[in-house]
């Protein structure tokens, strides 16, 4: 895909280090609800130093927007999102991705691995779609928390929070484990299931590597068929 310039309409921090970035849409430019791009900043000696950022809009919208974690002690392409301003360029290139919507499931992440879930909860609820879906969300803080009071408003108590590093009223606290996963979406215990027998419920997963290795072995253990997991390494 031919690499297309695009200005920033508006850009703001919506927790203490998630942008998010509202820019211009190209003629005819589309994606998948869950795709992502690699997007570079139009500035010398940024222009090569590309960085894939999930789209959070919808598909219809006439603008597209992008949700993105930064690190500022990296001082690389995130860094200097935190400098950009209205009407600053970045470029965007290819479009990819393998998360998609397959049907009613369990959408397992952390951290910035969220992203890749905000549009298709959007458009679910803009087709009135959300269904039974449930979100497992793992943070470290409340306070990392992206799109809060937007997913509690979507899915109610299908909205299940854990934070590693806070215990508060009304969340979990840990890490993710099988009887975690057991209890938060009925899945049955190994022993409950034959031998032979695989679970068909689908699971969505979007996190760091660290993680997502240990839900999908998680899984795997609760006998969820790996052909109905569907993930996106972050």
């Amino acid at each position: 895909m031919q690499p297309h310039p695009v200005k920033i309409r508006s850009i703001k921090k919506t927790t203490h280090d998630v942008l998010q970035i509202v820019t211009e849409k190209p003629p005819q430019f589309d994606f998948t609800p869950g795709q992502a791009t690699e997007i570079s900043i139009n500035k010398d000696g940024w222009k090569e130093d590309k960085r894939p950022f999930t789209f959070t809009c919808l598909p219809e919208n006439d603008w597209l927007e992008f949700t993105i974690k930064t690190y500022p002690s990296h001082k690389g392409v995130t860094n200097q999102l935190l400098e950009l301003k209205r009407d600053d360029e970045l470029i965007l290139h290819d479009v990819f991705g393998t998360i998609a919507y397959k049907g009613e499931g369990v959408f397992i992440a952390g951290g910035a691995g969220i992203t890749p879930f905000i549009s298709i909860f959007r458009s679910l609820a803009s087709k009135k779609e959300i269904g039974n879906n449930k979100l497992i969300f793992a943070n470290k803080t409340k306070a990392d928390i992206i799109l809060e009071e937007e997913f509690k408003e979507l899915l109610g108590d299908n909205f299940i929070n854990i934070l590693a590093d806070e215990k508060l009223p009304g969340y979990a606290n840990g890490q993710i484990t099988e009887d975690f996963i057991k209890a938060n979406t009925g899945l049955p215990s190994p022993e409950a299931t034959p031998a032979e027998g695989r679970i068909h419920k689908l699971f969505y997963l979007c996190g760091p590597p660290p993680m997502m290795d240990a839900v999908e072995k998680q899984l795997g253990n609760l006998r969820v068929d790996e052909k109905s997991i569907v993930k996106e390494a972050f």
